[in-house]
C-alpha cells in the first residue's frame, strides 16, 4: 500500500481539498489509515489525463508532408513511402520499441489513459507499458481506408466506444463523410469521430441528433490542413474530447496540446480539464473511475506544484512531478525524488525530455536509447523533442 499526505486533491476543475489519499492495489481510497506516508506537501493531486487520440507507434517519427492537404487521403498518399528516408529508418526501430516511446511521449506529459487508434497490442499494452491503454472499443480508421467500417461497427459491442477518422480536410470530400457514415448507418450515440474539422453547421445539428461525439486535435488540424474546428459553435453541440495524434502530424505531446488547445477562440480552462478527464472518460465509455480522483476509482493521479491554482489553471503550467497509473508509480521528477523511500524506485532508470526536465521511470530507458540511436542516430527525437538519459 502507498500512502500520500499533505496534498490538496482535485475534486473538480475548481474543487479541491487537503486529504490523505492511500493507495491499495488498484484503487484509491481516502481517510487516515495506519503507516508512513508520502509527504506530499507543496503538490497538488490531479486526475491522470486522457489522451482520447494517439498512434502510439509513430512517435519517433518527425511530422511527414510538405504542404497543407484538403483532406487525409491526400496526405496519406503523400507522405506513404515506406521505402524512402526518413520512414524507412523509422520503420527499421522495433515496434515493440515504437510503442514503447509513444508511452513514454503520454507519461512525461501526465497521461495515463491512451486510446491508440490502431490495434490493441496483446504483447505490449500489459501493466509494464507506461500508459493504460484502452483495451474496450472499436474502430476503423477512416471510410477512405476501410472498407469493411460498417462489419467493425456492427462488430464492436454495443456498449463500448466505435472510433473512426472522419472530416478530416476542408474540401467537398471530407465534408461528404458525414452522410455518407450516416446513410451506412455508423453514426450514433456510441460514435467517436476523429478530427471531424470539415463539420460545421447543420452537420454539428446532425452529429448532436445522433449523439455522437469529436476529438479534437488542433495541433496535427493546424499542422496538416491549415484549419481545425470551430470550438464555440462545435462545443456548443457535441461532447469534445483533445487528443494528442501522432508525431507524423502533430507537434509535441499532451502539455503542448492543451496550450495550443487554449490559444483557440472560446477555449477557457475548464473546458479543457473536461476534454481530458471527465468528458474524455464518457466518450471512451471507460469504467473504472477514470478521469476522476472519487474514492474507490482507479488510482490515475499526477502530482505538479502547488502555487495556490485551481485544476483547470494547473494544466496551463503544467509540469508533472509524479505519475501513478493503476496505483503503480510510474515517473517521478527529480525534485520530488529525495521524498520518495529508495526500495520504492529501485530499478528506476533516468529520462530527460527537451523542455520538460529530468525524470525517472521504471523502464529500461539505457537499452531504449541505445537501440534507437543504433537506428535512427544520436540525434533522434521524440514527438519532436530531444531525448536523453
Amino acid at each position: 500500500m502507498m500512502r500520500m499526505a499533505n496534498a490538496r486533491v482535485a475534486w473538480s476543475a475548481r474543487a479541491t481539498s487537503r486529504l490523505t489519499v492511500a493507495i491499495r492495489g488498484r484503487k484509491l481510497f481516502y481517510g487516515d489509515t495506519p503507516g508512513d506516508s508520502l509527504d506530499l506537501s507543496g503538490y497538488l493531486l490531479l486526475p491522470g489525463l486522457v489522451n482520447a487520440h494517439d498512434h502510439l507507434e509513430f512517435n519517433l517519427f518527425p511530422r511527414l508532408g510538405r504542404r497543407l492537404y484538403s483532406n487525409a487521403t491526400e496526405w496519406a498518399h503523400d507522405i506513404h513511402q515506406p521505402e524512402q528516408s526518413p520512414v524507412r529508418e523509422h520503420l527499421s526501430v522495433p515496434k515493440r520499441d515504437r510503442l514503447t516511446w509513444g508511452g513514454l511521449r503520454n507519461l512525461l506529459s501526465g497521461v495515463t489513459t491512451v486510446a491508440h487508434h490502431n490495434p490493441y497490442d496483446e504483447d505490449a499494452f500489459g501493466d509494464d507499458f507506461p500508459v493504460r491503454v484502452v483495451r474496450r472499443f472499436g474502430w476503423a480508421h477512416s471510410l477512405a481506408f476501410s472498407p469493411d467500417a460498417l462489419e467493425r461497427y456492427r462488430e464492436t459491442p454495443g456498449e463500448a466506444p466505435f472510433l473512426i477518422h472522419a472530416g478530416e480536410g476542408t474540401d467537398a470530400a471530407a465534408r461528404a463523410e458525414l452522410r455518407a457514415l450516416d446513410r451506412l448507418g455508423i453514426l450514433g450515440s456510441r460514435t467517436v469521430l476523429v478530427h471531424a474539422i470539415a463539420f460545421q453547421g447543420e452537420a454539428l445539428t446532425t452529429i448532436a441528433r445522433r449523439g455522437a461525439s469529436i476529438v479534437w486535435c488542433p495541433s496535427s488540424n493546424l499542422l496538416t490542413y491549415g484549419a481545425t474546428l470551430p470550438y464555440d459553435r462545435t462545443r456548443a453541440a457535441v461532447r469534445l474530447a483533445l487528443g494528442t495524434d501522432s508525431a507524423i502530424s502533430a507537434a509535441g505531446d499532451m502539455i503542448d496540446e492543451l496550450r495550443l488547445a487554449r490559444s483557440q477562440s472560446g477555449v477557457t480552462p475548464d473546458a479543457l480539464y473536461a476534454m481530458v478527464t471527465t468528458d474524455a472518460a464518457s466518450i471512451l465509455r471507460l469504467r473504472e473511475g477514470e478521469g476522476g480522483l472519487a474514492n474507490g476509482a482507479v488510482a490515475d493521479l499526477i502530482a505538479v506544484a502547488d502555487e495556490g491554482q485551481q485544476p483547470a489553471e494547473a494544466l496551463l503550467q503544467f509540469a508533472p512531478e509524479m505519475v501513478i497509473v493503476g496505483g503503480r508509480l510510474k515517473l517521478v521528477s527529480k525534485s520530488l525524488l529525495s521524498r520518495i523511500d529508495p526500495a520504492v524506485i529501485r530499478g528506476f532508470q533516468p529520462i530527460a525530455l527537451e523542455g520538460r526536465g529530468e525524470f525517472y521511470v521504471p523502464f529500461d530507458i539505457a537499452r531504449l536509447l541505445r537501440d534507437t540511436r543504433a537506428a535512427l542516430g544520436e540525434a533522434f527525437r521524440l514527438a519532436g523533442k530531444p531525448v536523453w538519459q
